[in-house]
């Protein structure tokens, strides 16, 4: 098996949209090819179809492989619950709740069979690893137990290109900067730099390239232009960028408020919302952003008690009980619908140290935490919501406890084995579900608006709307040419060490 692997010269340079493009070129080209990130910090995770939890990088990636992600291809995901403390997850399964001392004193020395296990089974199936890094390689406080960049090339014995985020400032410097940090024999592992993101002339550029190149010896393989690709984010630096889009809020579009919660977790869940037509998306984390808005989103979080107490404590919660009763729909995904219930109960205290909150009581739900996580894939269709019914869904669970329904509360699911999940409140305004992706089944969300759209006397828009997966195939299909386009992939299938097959 041949591998390369991308590193960047600091967090949200675009490394995992860069590998998503390759995995897909490399799969165009007809070899087989998997993704791979030894050691993953991400509240966006994705369930496989075995019920592995894994970053939420690595399943896209391998969706654009096409082929299904396994454990294998994120042997360590890292999801942040609290300051300093994670919840660390081996090969797909909850393993520890970790301080980052004690992770990285007695946990990191026992990390390298792991991961090279995991290469061992993926160099037994595939003939090409596309491989990501973390962070930036060159932080010198700490390199002697970081996994994820240099000590994850040497166990693949891995080449290495480094990529860096022009948009920012500085790139020559982080560039030449992260080369000097590295030891020699790291130096030597790179073959060259991709800059990413770039908004100006070429011509403005060509300088500092040609100075690079002379001054490194190492080759610049391409300059990416910025684009938004419609390939989901990995982490919270991405997050703070969804403020940007469709802030405008004027004429008769619906105005949804999606809580940033501290914690909040799989945030991609509101990804299809920014693709809406007359709907505009904003993120708010207090009560000055507040701007009456029609829809209210509680997404999912890492810790449900810890930012319930943030959202009653900020006045956010009195806020959403209030818009609630004015006639606002609000929406809970997971640790949101939680919040939606009566009561959280958490009397051997698995997830915090509150034995029992009150919740914003606008669904009739009471939800125990117990150990053992639930990490499942899972389809089903609509019940008697009003906005949808019979419409098949599908997403997947990831979620501590057990929430159980009382008196004036509609299932929303019927699920394929017989379970229901979610609820709907009698005026059909409130709901809540586990499903994480629920709105990524879009004609389920376009229906859903429409009826929204209906009770306010709004126009409706059309229902017939392409699937989740053409929409995914059409990005992945459309980063692949446009890097391949900026990027000399002559260079980098001889930095690989692969004849580039013959395109026609």
């Amino acid at each position: 098996m041949r591998a390369i692997m991308l590193q960047g010269t600091s967090s949200d340079v675009g490394k995992s949209v860069l590998c998503t493009a390759l995995c897909r070129i490399f799969y165009e080209d007809g070899w087989k090819v998997a993704p791979f990130k030894s050691q993953n910090m991400a509240l966006n995770s994705y369930i496989t179809r075995d019920g592995k939890e894994i970053g939420r990088a690595q399943g896209v990636q391998a969706e654009a492989c096409r082929i299904d992600a396994t454990a294998d291809m994120n042997p360590i995901l890292l999801k942040p619950k609290k300051d300093m403390i994670a919840e660390v997850i081996v090969r797909g399964e909850h393993y520890a709740d970790m301080g980052a001392g004690a992770y990285r004193e007695d946990y990191v020395p026992k990390a390298l069979p792991v991961l090279q296990e995991s290469l061992d089974r993926l160099a037994e199936e595939y003939e090409v690893l596309v491989m990501e890094g973390a962070g930036s390689p060159a932080e010198i406080n700490l390199k002697d137990r970081d996994i994820a960049n240099m000590k994850a090339a040497e166990l693949a014995d891995a080449p290495v290109i480094l990529v860096a985020d022009i948009d920012r400032g500085g790139v020559f410097a982080s560039l030449v900067g992260t080369l000097a940090l590295l030891d020699e024999s790291e130096r030597a592992r790179v073959k060259g730099f991709i800059i990413n993101k770039f908004r100006g002339k070429f011509s403005l550029l060509k300088s500092g390239l040609d100075w690079l190149e002379e001054h490194t010896g190492l080759p610049v393989l391409g300059v990416i232009p910025y684009a938004d690709t419609g390939v989901e984010a990995e982490d919270s630096l991405a997050l703070s960028k969804l403020r940007l889009k469709k802030q405008d809020e004027t004429g008769d579009a619906l105005k949804v408020a999606v809580i940033r919660l501290p914690r909040i977790s799989n945030f991609t869940d509101i990804d299809p919302l920014y693709d809406e037509p007359g709907v505009t998306v904003r993120l708010l984390a207090s009560v000055a952003e507040w701007n009456n808005p029609d829809i209210i989103i509680i997404p999912g979080t890492k810790n449900t008690t810890d930012d319930f107490l943030w959202l009653t404590e900020t006045g956010l919660a009195a806020k959403i009980q209030e818009a609630a009763q004015a006639g606002a729909h609000v929406v809970g995904i997971c640790g949101g619908y939680q919040m939606l219930g009566t009561t959280l109960l958490d009397p051997d205290g698995v997830e915090s140290v509150h034995a029992e909150v009150e919740g914003l009581s606008l669904l009739p739900l009471v939800t125990t935490f117990q150990a053992g996580k639930r990490t499942v894939r899972t389809m089903g269709h609509v019940n008697g919501a009003a906005f949808a019914v019979g419409q098949e869904v599908q997403g997947y669970e990831i979620h501590l406890g057990r929430t159980d329904r009382g008196a004036g509360g509609v299932p929303l699911f019927t699920l394929e084995d017989g379970h229901t999940d979610g609820t709907l409140n009698e005026a059909g305004t409130v709901w809540g579900t586990y499903l994480h992706g629920v709105f990524h089944n879009r004609s389920f969300t376009r229906a859903w608006l429409n009826d929204i759209r209906h009770k306010r006397g709004l126009e409706q828009v059309e229902v017939d709307v392409k699937t989740e997966a053409e929409m995914r195939e059409a990005s992945y299909t459309e980063l692949a040419a446009l890097v391949r386009h900026h990027l000399d992939m002559d260079k980098v299938y001889e930095i690989v060490g692969l004849t580039q097959p013959t395109r026609i």
